[in-house]
Order: structure tokens, then C-alpha cells, then sequence
């Protein structure tokens, strides 16, 4: 059976071509989620001869991996980010590529738009050549918390405007299920301080991260966003800004190998835990 098909394909498309333009005055999540990717590229004592560059936005991953030497193909679902990357437009849930065509894959957010996420890693591993590496990074579940809530509050019937979220933990099942080999996941948390509740709506629009649902609520009344800014501005510091919070899920994978390491099978310990950790009491 195919997946539902949560998010508008299109709708998704047009708002991202709509922020290409503007988009370096919002990135500023998408460069703290770049710049730790790379970082834990850093740290892989490996090296890699071509890679995907996922979901590109403004190309920030793909100049990073050509500074090292890497051959980078650039994909994105929206037509102005891959055309000014030179990639290629698609989703993450409809590579075009052949098996084992990358030895790197990194997707810098956009997982959590995808509509089929289990297929799209699938997909991921399988465009990966033995032991080939995937990292990953999107808003995971517990962003957004005030404006969920200010949102909720300022409207007499409950409607879905925020996306669902993926937590770490469903993350990490999610790469096991896909195939991957020694899976990670792991989370941060940012704080973000905004003057308004507007402040924080024009970032998201102007990252194309404002809601993609398929069944898509009616705009907010004038009087529900006023009601919402009000609430919003009610949690607000001395300063007069209000912190949101910002949950990035981190995924690490690699593609299935003979060689790879192998965790230890399920009972073969042969030292009891209990029993160490009585020695250390003592």
C-alpha cells in the first residue's frame, strides 16, 4: 500500500520557489543544521569521492562537500533551489537514481515534509554503495511549542495548522527499519527569541516551513491572529521577546556492508552487569 499522502506536493513546491529569494534573511536554522552536519562529516575517518546533497535549499551543504574534494549532485522539490544549484528537482520519496550511486547522502531538513519518510530512507540506503554513509537533520517533534499553543487557544475549534512531528526515538526505529547499519539518532535543543508572534511567522514563511497539510485548515480570522499574538506576546521576558523552541533530530546511518562492525548478538554477554556494577559500589 502507498503511503498517505499527508503533505500537498505541489503546495510544497510553489512556497519553496517562493523563498529562494529571501531566503539567506531566514536561515538561520538550516546554517546550524549545515554546520553540524559537516562537523560530524569532520569526524568520520573516511573519505568520499561523490555524495548527494538532499534537499539542497541554498546550495550551503553542497559548497561545503566540494570543499573537500567531494563531487556533489544537488536535489531539491523546489524548481528555483535546484535549478540555481545545478541539481536535479524531485522529493526525497522519488529519487530518480540508480542503486548504489553515492558513497554520502545528506539531507539538511525537508525530512519531516516528506510524505512517505520510511520509503524515502529506504530509498536513501539504497542509493548508498556498501558502507556508504547518510546523515541527517530536520525539526523533530517539540518545536514550536508556544505557537502551537497560542494558536490552539486563540480559535473556538481545535484545527490542525502545525505539522506532525518525529521525535528521536521514532527516528532511530525509522532508520533501523529502512536498512541502515549501526543507527543513530540524537537530539538538541535551540532556543529562538522572537518580538512577535509576526517575527516568528515570517521566518517560517520565509523558509518555506509554514504548514504543507493536504487537508488544509482555513486561514486564521483576523481576530484569531491577533488573539494568537496576544498569547504569544503573554509569555513574553522582561525584554519584551518570547522564546520558542526549536527540537533538531540528528540521523546517522550506513549502508549495509560484509565487513562492517557487529553489535554483540542479544545474551552473549558473558559478564554480569548487576554484578559490575556491585564491584564499583564496593
Amino acid at each position: 500500500m502507498s503511503a498517505p499522502e499527508i503533505f500537498d506536493r505541489t503546495r510544497r513546491r510553489i512556497r519553496r520557489d517562493r523563498a529562494a529569494a529571501d531566503f539567506a534573511r531566514h536561515d538561520f536554522i538550516h546554517a546550524r543544521m549545515a554546520d553540524e552536519l559537516i562537523d560530524r562529516l569532520d569526524s568520520v575517518k573516511r573519505s568520499f569521492t561523490r555524495g548527494l546533497d538532499l534537499g539542497c535549499l541554498d546550495g550551503r551543504v553542497g559548497a561545503a562537500l566540494r570543499a573537500r574534494s567531494i563531487d556533489v549532485v544537488s536535489v531539491d522539490p523546489g524548481y528555483c533551489f535546484a535549478k540555481a544549484a545545478g541539481g536535479v528537482q524531485c522529493d526525497e520519496d522519488r529519487l530518480p537514481f540508480a542503486d548504489e550511486s553515492f558513497g554520502l547522502v545528506i539531507a539538511c531538513g525537508g525530512l519531516d515534509q516528506v510524505n512517505d519518510l520510511p520509503g524515502a530512507l529506504t530509498l536513501i540506503r539504497r542509493v548508498l554503495k556498501p558502507d556508504g554513509l547518510f546523515l541527517g537533520a530536520f525539526v523533530g517533534a517539540g518545536s514550536l511549542s508556544r505557537l502551537r499553543a497560542s494558536l490552539l487557544g486563540a480559535e473556538e475549534r481545535a484545527v490542525a495548522r502545525l505539522h506532525p512531528q518525529i521525535d528521536v526515538r521514532s527516528a532511530g526505529d525509522l532508520l533501523a527499519r529502512a536498512g541502515f547499519a549501526l543507527p543513530v539518532a540524537d537530539g538538541e535543543q535551540l532556543t529562538v527569541r522572537y518580538s512577535s508572534l509576526f517575527a516568528l511567522l515570517a521566518d517560517l514563511r520565509g523558509t518555506a516551513s509554514t504548514s504543507l497539510l493536504a487537508d488544509a485548515a482555513p486561514p486564521l480570522t483576523r481576530t484569531a491572529l491577533a488573539a494568537a499574538a496576544e498569547r504569544f506576546a503573554a509569555d513574553a521576558a522582561a525584554d519584551g521577546k518570547t522564546g520558542e523552541t526549536i527540537e533538531i533530530v540528528h540521523l546517522l546511518g550506513w549502508a549495509p556492508a560484509p565487513d562492517q562492525p557487529k553489535p554483540a548478538r542479544r545474551g552473549s554477554a558473558t559478564a554480569s552487569l548487576a554484578a559490575a556494577l556491585r564491584r564499583d559500589e564496593r
